[in-house]
Protein backbone atom coordinates (compact mmCIF):
# COMPACT_ATOMS: atom_id res chain seq x y z
CA UNK A 1 0.00 0.00 0.00
CA UNK A 2 1.34 3.41 -0.96
CA UNK A 3 1.84 5.79 1.92
CA UNK A 4 0.24 9.16 1.35
CA UNK A 5 -0.37 12.37 3.26
CA UNK A 6 -3.63 13.18 5.05
CA UNK A 7 -5.65 16.36 4.72
CA UNK A 8 -6.59 17.99 8.02
CA UNK A 9 -8.36 21.13 9.15
CA UNK A 10 -6.37 24.07 10.57
CA UNK A 11 -7.60 23.37 14.10
CA UNK A 12 -6.43 19.75 13.83
CA UNK A 13 -3.04 21.00 12.64
CA UNK A 14 -2.71 23.29 15.66
CA UNK A 15 -3.68 20.43 17.99
CA UNK A 16 -1.02 18.19 16.39
CA UNK A 17 1.55 20.92 17.01
CA UNK A 18 0.43 21.41 20.60
CA UNK A 19 -0.01 17.76 21.60
CA UNK A 20 2.49 15.87 19.41
CA UNK A 21 5.09 18.50 18.60
CA UNK A 22 4.26 18.43 14.89
CA UNK A 23 6.42 20.62 12.68
CA UNK A 24 4.43 23.13 10.64
CA UNK A 25 6.10 23.79 7.29
CA UNK A 26 4.91 27.00 5.61
CA UNK A 27 5.73 26.87 1.89
CA UNK A 28 4.42 30.31 0.89
CA UNK A 29 6.76 32.88 -0.66
CA UNK A 30 9.24 34.76 1.54
CA UNK A 31 7.43 38.09 1.39
CA UNK A 32 4.14 36.65 2.61
CA UNK A 33 5.86 34.44 5.19
CA UNK A 34 7.79 37.40 6.64
CA UNK A 35 4.61 39.50 6.73
CA UNK A 36 2.65 36.90 8.72
CA UNK A 37 2.73 33.15 9.28
CA UNK A 38 1.37 30.55 11.67
CA UNK A 39 3.04 30.65 15.05
CA UNK A 40 6.21 28.51 15.19
CA UNK A 41 6.06 27.70 11.47
CA UNK A 42 9.23 26.62 9.65
CA UNK A 43 9.61 28.45 6.33
CA UNK A 44 10.20 25.53 3.98
CA UNK A 45 11.76 26.50 0.64
CA UNK A 46 14.18 24.85 -1.75
CA UNK A 47 16.92 26.82 0.04
CA UNK A 48 15.86 25.82 3.58
CA UNK A 49 15.19 22.13 2.80
CA UNK A 50 18.65 21.05 4.02
CA UNK A 51 18.10 22.80 7.35
CA UNK A 52 14.66 21.19 7.55
CA UNK A 53 16.26 17.74 7.10
CA UNK A 54 18.76 18.56 9.86
CA UNK A 55 16.03 19.61 12.31
CA UNK A 56 13.17 17.21 11.60
CA UNK A 57 13.15 13.45 12.09
CA UNK A 58 11.47 11.22 9.51
CA UNK A 59 8.99 9.98 12.12
CA UNK A 60 8.06 13.48 13.37
CA UNK A 61 4.60 14.59 12.29
CA UNK A 62 4.93 17.26 9.58
CA UNK A 63 2.09 19.59 8.62
CA UNK A 64 2.41 21.51 5.34
CA UNK A 65 0.57 24.79 4.81
CA UNK A 66 0.35 27.05 1.76
CA UNK A 67 -2.06 29.82 0.69
CA UNK A 68 -5.28 27.88 0.05
CA UNK A 69 -4.43 24.21 0.62
CA UNK A 70 -3.58 23.24 -2.96
CA UNK A 71 0.21 23.41 -3.43
CA UNK A 72 0.73 22.03 0.09
CA UNK A 73 -0.64 18.71 -1.20
CA UNK A 74 2.16 18.19 -3.71
CA UNK A 75 4.77 19.24 -1.13
CA UNK A 76 3.24 16.84 1.41
CA UNK A 77 3.40 14.03 -1.15
CA UNK A 78 7.02 14.95 -1.95
CA UNK A 79 7.92 14.67 1.77
CA UNK A 80 6.24 11.24 1.93
CA UNK A 81 8.34 10.18 -1.06
CA UNK A 82 11.48 11.40 0.74
CA UNK A 83 10.72 9.05 3.64
CA UNK A 84 8.69 11.17 6.07
CA UNK A 85 6.04 8.97 7.64
CA UNK A 86 3.37 11.27 9.11
CA UNK A 87 2.65 14.14 6.73
CA UNK A 88 -0.44 16.32 6.61
CA UNK A 89 -1.73 19.10 4.37
CA UNK A 90 -3.87 21.89 5.84
CA UNK A 91 -7.28 22.21 4.13
CA UNK A 92 -7.85 25.81 3.15
CA UNK A 93 -4.23 26.76 3.85
CA UNK A 94 -3.13 29.91 5.66
CA UNK A 95 -6.36 31.65 4.66
CA UNK A 96 -8.34 29.10 6.70
CA UNK A 97 -5.75 29.21 9.52
CA UNK A 98 -6.33 32.97 9.90
CA UNK A 99 -10.09 32.67 9.47
CA UNK A 100 -10.17 30.16 12.35
CA UNK A 101 -8.33 32.63 14.61
CA UNK A 102 -5.33 30.38 15.15
CA UNK A 103 -2.07 31.96 16.41
CA UNK A 104 0.00 33.88 13.89
CA UNK A 105 3.24 35.81 14.06
CA UNK A 106 3.46 39.06 12.12
CA UNK A 107 6.10 41.63 11.27
CA UNK A 108 3.72 44.57 11.06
Amino acid sequence: MEVTFKEILPQQAWELMEKEGAVLADIRDARRYVYSHPQDAFHLTNQSYGKFLDEVDYDDPVVVICYHGVSSQSTAQFLIEQGFENVYSVKGGFEAWERNGLPIETSY
